[in-house]
C-alpha cells in the first residue's frame, strides 16, 4: 500500500483565534481561514486544519483531552486507495466520504482518513555547506546568513500519537498498513515508515497510560538546521514558548525544536531527516535522554564579545 505519510492533521480547538494567530506565526500558509477555522499550508500543501470544536461535521473527539480529530494520510493512487479499503473493511467499517477519500477508525480510536494525495512538487534548495576538502557548494562571495530570509515550512513530517497499547496499536500500522519498524526505544515505543516514502519514520507510538491517549507531537520539514533554528529565534521573540530544543535527534537523525501550542499538544520544525529503504535494519535501545537525542541546546538572549557572560545573573 504505497501511503506517503500524513497530508493533513485536523483539530477540534477551543480558540479559533489563537490557533490561527499561532499556526500563522509558525510559518504556514492560511488559506480559506475565517472566525470558524481553515486550513493552513505548507509549501507543498500539506496542511494542518482546525475547526471549533462543537463543528459537527467534525470526527468525534477521542475520551480524552487531545484535540486531534483526525489524521489524513495521502497515497500515490487510487489503487492504494482501494487496498486499504478492501483490508480494512474486512473488520471495520471504511465511509466514503463525497471527495472520493475513505475515513476509518484505527485500533486505538484514532479517526484516520486516506486521500489520493494533495502534495503538490515543490523546488526549493536545500541548505547548502562549504566544508574543507569537500567540493565546494556555495560559491565565492554567496553568503550563507540572510536575517530576512524567507523561512517557510515544506512538508509535512510525522506526528507522534500516546498510545495504551503500543504493541496492538504497532500491529495494526505494520499487518494492516503496510508500514514497517525502521528503529525502536524500548520504553517507548517504535519509529513507522509507510511503504510510499523512504522517511525514517512519519510515525511514532509512544506507550503511555490510557488517560494520555492522543497526539504528542506533529511536526513540518523545513530546509535545513539553519532555517529550524532561525525559524524557532522568530518563534520565541514573538512569545512563543519552547519545549525542547533546538538540538539533534539520533533516531531518524532529524535536527528538532519543539514549541507548546494551543492545539493541546506541542508542535516542532524539524529538518534533515535520515532516509531508509528496504536494506536498513531496525536498531532498538532503551529509552533514555542519551537515546533521544545526540546534543541539545537552550535558547539565550544574543551576546557579544566584551559583555558579560550568557545567563549571567540568571539561575
Amino acid at each position: 500500500m504505497k501511503i506517503i505519510g500524513p497530508d493533513e492533521l485536523v483539530f477540534g480547538v477551543d480558540d479559533i483565534a489563537s490557533c490561527a494567530q499561532y499556526l500563522t506565526d509558525y510559518g504556514l500558509k492560511p488559506v480559506d481561514v475565517t472566525d470558524q477555522g481553515g486550513r493552513f499550508e505548507a509549501a507543498d500543501g500539506t496542511a494542518v486544519v482546525i475547526a471549533h470544536e462543537d463543528d459537527t461535521s467534525l470526527p468525534p473527539g477521542m475520551d480524552t483531552s487531545s484535540r486531534l480529530r483526525k489524521t489524513i494520510y495521502g497515497v500515490h493512487n487510487a489503487h492504494a486507495l482501494s487496498k486499504i479499503s478492501a483490508e480494512l473493511s474486512r473488520d471495520r467499517q471504511v465511509k466514503v466520504l463525497a471527495n472520493g477519500s475513505l475515513e476509518v477508525v484505527d485500533d486505538m480510536g484514532f479517526v484516520l482518513g486516506f486521500q489520493l494525495t494533495c502534495r503538490r512538487p515543490i523546488s526549493i534548495p536545500a541548505e547548502t555547506i562549504n566544508s574543507a576538502g569537500s567540493p565546494v557548494q556555495r560559491a565565492p562571495n554567496v553568503v550563507a546568513v540572510d536575517e530576512a530570509a524567507e523561512i517557510q515550512p515544506l512538508s509535512l513530517s510525522h506526528v507522534v500519537y500516546f498510545v495504551p497499547d503500543a504493541v496492538k496499536a504497532t500491529a495494526f500500522y505494520t499487518q494492516r498498513l503496510g508500514f514497517r519498524i525502521t528503529d525502536q526505544l524500548v520504553g517507548a515505543g517504535p519509529f513507522l515508515q509507510p511503504a510510499g516514502t523512504q522517511d525514517h519514520h512519519t510515525l511514532f507510538l509512544i506507550q503511555t497510560p490510557p488517560f494520555m491517549k492522543g497526539v504528542e507531537h506533529f511536526t513540518f520539514h523545513m530546509s535545513g538546521p539553519t532555517a529550524v533554528l532561525q525559524a524557532g529565534t522568530r518563534f520565541v521573540n514573538k512569545g512563543y514558548q519552547s519545549f525542547w530544543g533546538p538540538g539533534r535527534h539520533k533516531f531518524g537523525s532529524n535536527w528538532f525544536w519543539y514549541f507548546n501550542s494551543p492545539l493541546g499538544c506541542h508542535m516542532e520544525y524539524d529538518a534533515d531527516m535520515d532516509l531508509h529503504d528496504k536494506t536498513w535494519t531496525p536498531r532498538s535501545v532503551p529509552m533514555s535522554a542519551d537515546a533521544s537525542q545526540l546534543f541539545l541546546f537552550q535558547s539565550r538572549d544574543k551576546w557579544a564579545p566584551g559583555g558579560p557572560p550568557p545567563g549571567a545573573g540568571t539561575h
